[in-house]
């Protein structure tokens, strides 16, 4: 499989920044407050359909307190800022979201496929991807985040024959479980191993 033999290349390059963002990731999903957590799940909202690096300027703009305590006007004036595709609607997702606040740590007791499931569900701006990708920045292994860039190599490699417009939960799960052959050869989580397909297409780290 050509994805395993790129992998093998770069593991050794890619490792230290590898470890030093999963760790990252475990500690927020350990100690981080509600607030900061809320911030992530945003984070994620954000970047749908939009872009890593993206989410990762609004998020720093806008701050933990900001994505609890700023009006949707201010929201939106932010999104503005730092180039968000819609700003507007983002604005609006982030204040709905804000129910959650105080119970996201609850859900961790729960496993992760159920906790995916009622993000998806009960979230706005979340989807299946989406709602893998908060789950794991905040240390769950056990998701794959299915974007283009992820999607555009298992293309390549056959691992499926199309690139999908929108998920069903089906077909999310079908994916993933595809991906997943990737565990055994590297005796890592696909969660983790997405930040080594990440640097495969970036050359960097991002989450």
């Amino acid at each position: 499989m050509k994805l395993i033999k790129d992998i093998e290349n770069i593991y050794d390059e890619a490792k230290p920044l590898v470890e030093k963002r999963w760790q990252e990731f475990v500690e927020l999903g350990k100690r981080g407050s509600e607030k900061e957590l809320f911030s992530e799940l945003s984070f994620c909202v954000l970047t749908a359909n939009w872009s890593a690096k993206g989410g990762i300027k609004a998020q720093k703009e806008i701050g933990v307190e900001g994505f609890v305590n700023l009006n949707i006007d201010e929201l939106e004036y932010t999104l503005k800022k730092v180039g968000h595709r819609f700003p507007s609607k983002r604005a609006q997702y982030i204040v709905s979201n804000r129910w959650i606040i105080g119970t996201i740590r609850h859900l961790f007791v729960l496993p992760y496929y159920q906790v995916r499931e009622f993000l998806v569900k009960n979230i706005k701006g979340i989807g299946w991807k989406e709602a893998s990708h908060f789950l794991r920045n905040v240390g769950y292994g056990e998701v794959a985040i299915l974007d283009k860039h992820i999607l555009r190599l298992m293309l390549v490699d056959n691992l499926i024959d199309s690139i999908p417009k929108g998920w069903t939960k089906k077909r999310y799960l079908d994916y993933e479980k595809r991906l997943k052959v990737l565990e055994k050869y590297f005796n890592e989580p696909i969660g983790k191993l997405d930040l080594y397909l990440w640097y495969l297409v970036k050359k960097d780290v991002d989450k």
